[in-house]
């Protein structure tokens, strides 16, 4: 018996051995599960390491680690990320964003119609559904899906390019108000490739509509030549972000106005205050998912030891500073919030790939959602 045992022991040291030379000396296994981040206006891709037991968010190949959630269609073919969005000027009314809007969601007509307005390409009902009309050499339409799954295969390879490996499998991250329909769609995004609705354009609507209305007052006449919109969307993304750093921002923008305004340049400066109060309601519904998650977890806000923000968002001051006065404590803003989500999807993809050693401790509040998605 003792003999037994001892052949045991050595049996069981001898595989400690083999496993501690293996992660010392052995090349660590390829990644077999990659996480992304399917965002509103910007994508990201990333990846646990095994062996390592770290989190890499793998950039394009101008090491750009957010991609643009966009995709344009041109009679040369179909171009996502950043290639799409170089092409939104020129092609505004095939060229689709905040697509994630759309997906899995039902409308009647009148609500489709109030929630496309903002956007210059054509929306269409169809069957309680979001449809998109393409016109280039021919006429089309294309779902919210299809659009998600373009990014998802423009993420997949990105990840392939770099990792040397092909991809079959990845986490997709969702918002945490996504009801089942939607994240059966966004799945359904996934499954096309390779075989919520708070976010920045909320805030950047809000200013868009003052400076229309500011227009309007300055010139008699409204916006409405196609350039002149998509010149207005672009200097409002530009302000706002200016705004987080500063207490002012101005536009300077030429417009082609119709009508008996003619060519002028729109000259105004917006401020923080003005930016804060344009979208007071829409900072307040911040705290709304947060006091969901709390209670869904049965955890007081005093319990809370660590704030870290994710979304880009997040860098507004007044997002950060509802937060703090309501926890009583600085948000930790050492990660990078555009980056956050990709981060621990990445991680979830390296527990659900069974990566070693995985040197990180994951908490998971029961979900009936939890899924992983197949890249068929």
């Amino acid at each position: 018996m003792a003999g037994e045992m001892s052949i045991l022991g050595s049996a069981i040291l001898a595989l400690f051995l083999a496993g501690y030379l293996g992660q010392q000396y052995l090349p660590p296994p390829k990644p077999k599960v990659i996480g992304i981040d399917l965002g509103t206006t910007f994508c990201s891709v990333g990846v646990f390491h095994p062996g390592l037991g770290e989190v890499e968010v793998i950039g394009d190949l101008q090491g750009r680690k957010s991609i643009p959630s966009v995709v344009s269609f041109t009679v040369s073919g179909i171009h996502s990320g950043y290639e799409g969005q170089d092409l939104a000027d020129a092609n505004p009314l095939n060229t689709i964003y905040d697509a994630k809007r759309f997906i899995g969601k039902l409308f009647t007509p009148e609500d489709l119609e109030r929630e496309s307005a903002p956007y210059q390409f054509q929306v269409l009902h169809h069957n309680g559904s979001a449809e998109f009309s393409i016109s280039t050499n021919r006429t089309f339409t294309v779902t919210p899906e299809y659009i998600g799954s373009r990014l998802l295969l423009n993420m997949k390879k990105m990840a392939e390019g770099h990792l040397g490996v092909p991809i079959s499998k990845a986490v997709i991250s969702v918002p945490a108000d996504f009801d089942e329909r939607q994240r059966n769609y966004t799945v359904q995004a996934a499954n096309l490739a390779g075989n919520n609705k708070l976010g920045g354009q909320d805030f950047n609507q809000r200013l868009l509509q003052h400076v229309f209305t500011r227009v309007h007052e300055q010139y008699g006449a409204l916006p409405s030549h196609e350039g002149d919109i998509h010149t207005l969307r672009q200097a409002v993304e530009a302000a706002k972000l200016n705004l987080t750093l500063g207490q002012t921002s101005l536009i300077r923008v030429p417009l082609s106005l119709r009508g008996s305004a003619g060519s002028v340049v729109y000259e105004d400066v917006l401020t923080r205050q003005l930016f804060e109060d344009l979208n007071a309601d829409l900072f307040q519904k911040i705290l709304t998912p947060i006091e969901e998650v709390l209670r869904e977890g049965r955890l007081d806000k005093s319990e809370v030891d660590e704030i870290v923000l994710v979304g880009g968002s997040t860098r507004i001051p007044r997002i950060r500073q509802i937060i703090a006065q309501y926890f009583g404590m600085e948000p930790n803003t050492s990660v990078d919030p555009e980056l956050a989500v990709v981060i621990g999807v990445a991680l979830q993809a390296g527990i659900m790939g069974g990566s070693w050693p995985l040197q990180v401790s994951a908490i998971e509040i029961p979900n009936r959602h939890l899924r992983k998605s197949n890249f068929l």
